[in-house]
């Protein structure tokens, strides 16, 4: 059997919600598992974050699985309706879509549930991604307070800056000072501004890729943050190929040895997940200690440095992110975010689950 695996560790995950719900204050926890959980399972997920006040998904596919695994609490629909035709399924789920556009609250009109539902109303307050206008809150606000398919409100925005040193506040400060007036409980903290900016825990959080182990700030490592990794992606040495100065290795000869050295070739690519634009010098682990990537990534194979590893060999381990090399460490090296290395574990690779 092909070595390569994944280990999901449902303790970290719990103990990163328990994370969460410290720097959360008196607000609701959504435990955001879109994505199938950033690529570590919805079931798994759902058992981890048991404890979560909700769940935060995309599609109502999502919210219905976590409906059939047995989840009570509250499920957001974070881009809410896709259609008029999935608002019957939501009053039979007890979903709770956010509305970001005026076309969403037509449908509800024109098609109101048998039961009416619990609403996130979503303003765009300068991302200008997903959001009705803020300027415009006042005739907004008051259809939807009088729609007879809309049992509650929640006032809902997202930030675009919460991990950088702009901030939170150029952001938050209108929101609240424009819908304050509604006394409305209100949402608007990812797991950026969920660490660093309090101000915004509102009545409801929606952390995500902390849940993980991952730290969404470039000068904070998850450890730091007293995170642990969820997810660790192992392998082994299949392969041992000797260079002599000036011979390259993989597709394009990317890497040439400076001088005489061991190259090891580890079971895992691009179509494992591994970023194919993860360039020479990506921390990797094998055998216990820190080495790096040589070359171009493959499909199935990489290239890692054996020079000063002599005892190094077929079978040897390799660590490619856990708990011995930061997922967000290897997404930094390869221009990228966590998010997105999670997100693309392959299929292929099997999946050893713990506690």
């Amino acid at each position: 059997m092909r070595p390569i695996k994944a280990t999901i560790s449902l303790g970290a995950m719990a103990h990163n919600l328990r994370v969460a719900r410290s720097h959360a204050g008196t607000a609701r926890v959504f435990a955001v598992v879109k994505a199938n959980a950033y690529g570590h399972g919805l079931s798994r997920a759902r058992r981890a974050l048991a404890a979560a006040d909700g769940f935060a998904v995309l599609t109502l596919e999502e919210a219905a699985n976590l409906r059939l695994m047995g989840v009570e609490q509250p499920i957001l629909l974070l881009e809410g309706l896709f259609g008029a035709d999935e608002i019957a399924t939501c009053a039979e789920l007890d979903l709770w879509p956010v509305l970001h556009q005026a076309g969403q609250l037509d449908w509800l009109e024109r098609a109101p549930p048998a039961r009416p539902l619990h609403v996130f109303l979503k303003f765009d307050s300068g991302m200008h991604r997903l959001g009705m206008p803020l300027s415009e809150h006042a005739a907004i606000v008051e259809r939807a307070r009088h729609l007879p398919g809309v049992a509650d409100l929640t006032l809902m925005t997202h930030f675009a800056q919460a991990d950088e040193p702009a901030g939170v506040d150029w952001q938050l400060q209108p929101f609240l000072r424009e819908l304050g007036v509604y006394g409305l409980p209100w949402s608007s903290a990812n797991s950026a501004a969920l660490l660093r900016h309090p101000q915004s825990s509102g009545a409801w959080v929606r952390p995500g890729l902390m849940l993980y182990g991952g730290s969404p700030f470039a000068d904070l490592t998850a450890a730091q943050l007293g995170l642990k990794p969820a997810m660790t992606l192992q392998s082994e040495i299949i392969g041992v190929q000797t260079l002599q100065s000036g011979e390259g290795a993989g597709y394009g000869l990317l890497f040439r040895a400076e001088r005489p050295m061991r190259v090891g070739v580890v079971a895992c690519g691009y179509a494992d997940g591994y970023p194919r634009h993860a360039p020479t010098g990506t921390p990797v682990q094998v055998d216990g200690r820190m080495s790096r990537t040589l070359g171009r990534v493959s499909m199935d194979m990489l290239c890692v440095d054996l020079d000063g590893l002599p005892e190094v060999g077929i079978g040897s381990p390799v660590m490619l992110w856990g708990a011995g090399v930061p997922v967000d460490a290897v997404a930094a090296a390869a221009g990228t975010v966590s998010y997105e290395l999670m997100c693309a574990l392959a299929a292929r690779v099997p999946v050893v689950e713990i506690e």
